[in-house]
């Protein structure tokens, strides 16, 4: 799937943008705080119809706007056009649009137009907490496996549930409590079937990355831990309600899930600096691209924001020839050094288009010769 134009209205600092694209290679050039990383992010709500960075929409809206607005107009391999409308106005629903027909559940857009972005908020993979590295694993494998995507959505809901009666002050019925571990070990085995599929497959792509970008200098690995791994998620669910409810919350399953991010034999989080930990992540989604690619329909959407601070010259090299290579469909790249994105324009070749932002302001530009 191609990114033909953008239009977007009052979407953070962007006032009014009207982009056409290249079909291959796009870059952003500015200082930081200019709106490059804006951008991204409209392309990234037209994907997953929210934002990357901040989940509540509203927040998403200009300042002293009271809508915004971001169309983006495709064209799949076999030159079909599509359009994706997202409007949301203030203490209103926001709108979700394909080819002008409103979607009644978001997640029924979320594949269609398949997208993976590396940015500094990646950090929080390594850094942060265990929801991180869920929410990795869910952001992959819901772009190519609906059924993933509703026992996900199952889960969750029944979790909720659980919780309201644990926290519950007057004794709750067993057979209450079991329709909802029912319903979230039927789903919560269907959500830990497939992580564990993905993983097992996922890892010798993105050791592959890893071992190009870095020349061979470490070696890395990630390890899966699951509840659902060494019992019925049912008899865990079960055996841990009476810890839960002292608690007032669900200590065990699915939602708990780890995926251990490995230097060596040892956590990145303790053992890595700076430059190899970047160069985790970057393969770490260069490998997810990959991943949905093999998976998918169509093609993915590469966003890469801002992506060579920390990392040496040789590392910047090596990931300027894996995304100048064919390998990679239409891609969106910003950085404050012109001298980054003109190395990756030299490897590419003429098909690509140069954008300085400033102040909210994108015009496209002249690459230098």
């Amino acid at each position: 799937m191609i990114l033909k134009r953008i239009s977007i209205l009052n979407y953070k600092n962007l006032e009014q943008v009207e982009l056409d694209f290249s079909t291959k290679l796009n870059c952003f050039f500015g200082e930081n705080g200019m709106g490059k990383t804006n951008l991204l992010d409209a392309v990234y709500f037209l994907s997953f119809c929210k934002s990357s960075g901040n989940p509540i929409d509203s927040q998403n809206i200009r300042h002293e706007q009271d809508f915004f607005v971001i169309q983006g107009f495709y064209e799949a391999e076999d030159e079909t056009p599509e359009e994706i409308y997202c409007g949301m106005k203030r203490r209103s629903k926001k709108q979700f649009k394909r080819n002008k027909k409103e979607y009644s559940r978001f997640s029924d857009h979320i594949g269609f137009l398949p997208l993976v972005m590396v940015s500094p908020a990646d950090s929080e993979l390594i850094s942060g907490g265990s929801d991180e590295r869920r929410r990795f694993m869910d952001v992959v494998i819901s772009q190519y496996d609906k059924e993933y995507l509703d026992a996900l959505i199952r889960y969750n809901k029944a979790l909720v549930q659980r919780n309201t009666l644990l926290k519950n002050e007057l004794p709750v019925e067993e057979e209450l409590f079991l329709v909802w571990e029912e319903m979230m070990a039927q789903a919560g085995d269907i959500v830990f079937r497939k992580r564990e599929a993905f993983i097992r497959e996922f890892i010798p792509i993105f050791q592959s990355f890893y071992s190009f970008i870095s020349q061979d200098k470490e070696q890395v690995g990630l390890s899966y831990e699951s509840h659902a791994k060494d019992a019925s998620l049912l008899e865990v669910l079960k055996q841990s309600r009476k810890r839960d409810t002292i608690m007032g919350f669900s200590l065990r399953g699915i939602h708990k899930d780890e995926l251990n991010m490995l230097l060596g034999e040892f956590p990145i989080k303790k053992e890595g600096s700076q430059g190899q930990n970047k160069t985790y992540l970057v393969a770490l989604k260069l490998a997810q691209f990959d991943f949905l690619k093999r998976t998918g329909r169509t093609i993915p959407l590469l966003l890469l924001d801002d992506i060579f601070d920390k990392l040496d010259a040789s590392r910047v090299e090596q990931i300027v020839k894996l995304v100048g290579g064919d390998n990679f469909g239409q891609i969106f790249i910003t950085d404050t050094n012109r001298e980054h994105l003109d190395r990756i324009l030299y490897k590419v070749g003429s098909d690509y288009k140069m954008f300085c932002v400033e102040q909210g302001v994108i015009h496209e530009m002249e690459a230098e010769q």
